[in-house]
């Protein structure tokens, strides 16, 4: 992708993992769109990550530095070479595209290009202004999404409980979606990436030897996390002629306010979410469409 004049929305970027997908796409050169329902927290957050950017830039010509050093120290090593040659091979590539990106940040000497605006994805009138306000749009990241109840049994959930939530993290998906789709059209590369979770796995949840197997039942969030994976995959099938590639992403339990109430220590990063999720909104022209991937790869439905 030609990542210096790509436009992103990332939808619930005020924070979390959505955060760190708006600040890893704007490190990469994208003018970057923060979604947020509240102006404030909004606006605060985009003047937050402009800020950030702007202060990490001598800490690129770091990385760049350690990235040569690192191949060079690579390339001299022989015995690693006889050892194990293609791990080692991996490791070069590696490196050569980490002291390429290293490179192109260096090179961008620009404000960082990051605007809030106001987008709630249950909201029909916020999304029509966002979408009447743009002219370039190249990548939609929906990230916005609600736990609901954690403690409720799907004998105990009410339809309005769980209409809720499939009103933000299914049906908003779509209605934002369909909004932006005539913006991506006229994109040389339209990339969505949809933000589910593992917890939408119907393989984890029915294999006993998966530790989700053993997770309390609820109708809310994993049913909803399901139904946005059968999304992705409708939406890749009816745009994959038209160039977009379009996949779901599995950020994996991060230290989070989505999961702040859980009776376990969480040591993950939202930044460690964020990996899979910019990694699929910046993929090439051979890149998958209609998967369901995390850090590790695909991840079974």
């Amino acid at each position: 992708m030609t990542e210096t004049t790509t436009t992103a929305l990332v939808t619930g970027a005020n924070k979390g993992i959505g955060y760190a997908v708006a600040a890893g796409l704007a490190a990469r050169g994208m003018t970057v769109l923060l979604g947020s329902r509240d102006r404030t927290r909004g606006e605060q957050a985009a003047a937050r990550l402009r800020a950030q950017l702007a202060t990490g830039r001598p800490q690129l010509a770091a990385n760049q530095a350690r990235a040569v050093a690192n191949q060079a120290r690579t390339a001299a090593g022989p015995a690693q070479i006889a050892v194990g040659q293609a791990q080692l091979a991996v490791g070069q590539a590696q490196l050569a595209a980490d002291q390429a990106l290293a490179a192109e940040h260096h090179a961008q000497v620009a404000e960082p290009d990051v605007r809030a605006v106001v987008l709630d994805v249950t909201d029909p009138a916020t999304i029509e202004a966002v979408a009447g306000s743009l002219d370039r749009l190249d990548v939609l990241v929906n990230n916005a999404g609600i736990s609901g109840p954690t403690d409720l049994t799907p004998s105990r959930t009410s339809a309005e409980t769980m209409r809720e939530v499939f009103e933000t993290n299914v049906i908003g998906v779509l209605m934002v979606t369909n909004a932006l789709l005539p913006l991506l059209r006229r994109s040389p590369a339209p990339r969505i990436v949809n933000v589910s979770s593992g917890i939408g796995s119907l393989r984890h949840h029915t294999d006993p030897a998966h530790y989700m197997a053993a997770l309390p039942p609820s109708a809310t969030y994993p049913p909803s996390k399901t139904a946005l994976n059968a999304l992705t995959v409708q939406y890749a099938k009816e745009l994959r002629a038209d160039g977009f590639l379009v996949n779901a992403a599995a950020p994996g339990p991060c230290a989070t306010d989505l999961t702040k109430g859980l009776p376990f220590a969480i040591t993950r990063t939202a930044a460690d979410g964020a990996a899979v999720v910019i990694r699929l909104a910046t993929l090439g022209p051979d890149g998958p469409t209609g998967g369901f991937f995390d850090e590790d790869g695909p991840v079974p439905w």
